[in-house]
């Protein structure tokens, strides 16, 4: 039987971590803030909203939430942006996406301070992934992966990680974090010539191809640690479910996420580590300018 990769004691762990710090920055005055700003009321949005709330509240991280009507014009929502850019008080600002049409996600992208980028959007922070530095923060679903990881022991140096999924949300900056742990690492995708000959080859396969189900028990080396990324509302029951038929690849591999359970907790939780290590930069900054 595989052991599971459950969510909530990895989360419990990042919050107590990210609690120490806001306690500290609290004890010299600096009150750790995140900044929300959604445009209208996508149920989606608000659900993440609200598990960020709620996370926040439980860390000692502040939160502001800026919400702007659906219909809002490009230069409002620039205009709002700015002022949270410019805001002290405000150390980590977390756009709600994808915006509404016609709204301009990449033109919003671009004015977001990269320091103040905690869910890792702007061209800045994908570039410091990448380069090992820079400013910004990694992609937090991203950054969960390996949090996961670390936090089970599942050995990632000299480890041979396959990736599926391209995006620059999970899959691209997964490969490179990966990389940075010493992994060796196969990034694939939807097109890859014989897909289920590379992940059978992986000690770690990291599944974000974002198709419900898609991958089974013929797609696990035996042993396998599977991260599944994945999450999707089952048409014929409702239940959530993930990019790995989770009933097949279980008694193959040597460890898995369920969905729901796994990463979701840890990506929220990353989220606010990210706004309190901000908060310790901006007053580094200050102290040190």
């Amino acid at each position: 039987m595989a052991t599971l990769l459950k969510g909530a004691p990895a989360a419990q762990a990042l919050a107590e971590r990210t609690a120490e710090k806001a306690a500290a920055l609290r004890a010299h005055g600096v009150v750790p803030t995140l900044a929300i700003l959604r445009v209208g009321q996508r149920p989606e949005d608000l659900s993440y909203e609200r598990g960020a709330v709620k996370r926040c509240d439980a860390a000692g991280v502040a939160v502001r939430s800026v919400v702007l009507p659906p219909d809002v014009s490009q230069a409002a929502l620039e205009t709002a942006i700015r002022e949270l850019n410019a805001d002290d008080a405000v150390h980590g600002i977390l756009l709600m996406r994808p915006l509404p049409a016609p709204l301009d996600d990449e033109a919003a992208r671009r004015i977001l301070a990269p320091a103040k980028d905690v869910d890792g959007i702007t061209d800045l922070s994908l570039a410091g992934v990448f380069t090992g530095g820079g400013q910004g923060y990694a992609p937090c679903t991203a950054q969960a992966v390996i949090e996961l990881l670390r936090y089970y022991g599942v050995p990632m140096k000299g480890a041979r990680a396959v990736v599926v999924g391209r995006s620059l949300v999970v899959g691209r900056p997964a490969a490179m974090l990966l990389m940075a742990q010493g992994a060796t690492v196969t990034l694939c995708h939807s097109a890859t010539h014989d897909l289920t000959a590379e992940t059978r080859r992986a000690d770690i396969l990291v599944a974000a191809i974002g198709r419900m189900g898609f991958f089974g028990a013929e797609h696990i080396g035996p042993g396998a640690a599977v991260v599944d990324v994945g999450i999707h509302a089952d048409p014929e029951t409702g239940r959530l479910r993930g990019d790995v038929r989770f009933e097949d690849a279980e008694p193959v591999a040597g460890a898995i996420t369920p969905v729901p359970g796994g990463l979701g907790a840890v990506t929220t939780a990353v989220l606010v580590e990210h706004v309190a290590e901000a908060a310790e930069k901006a007053v580094q900054g200050r102290n040190n300018p």
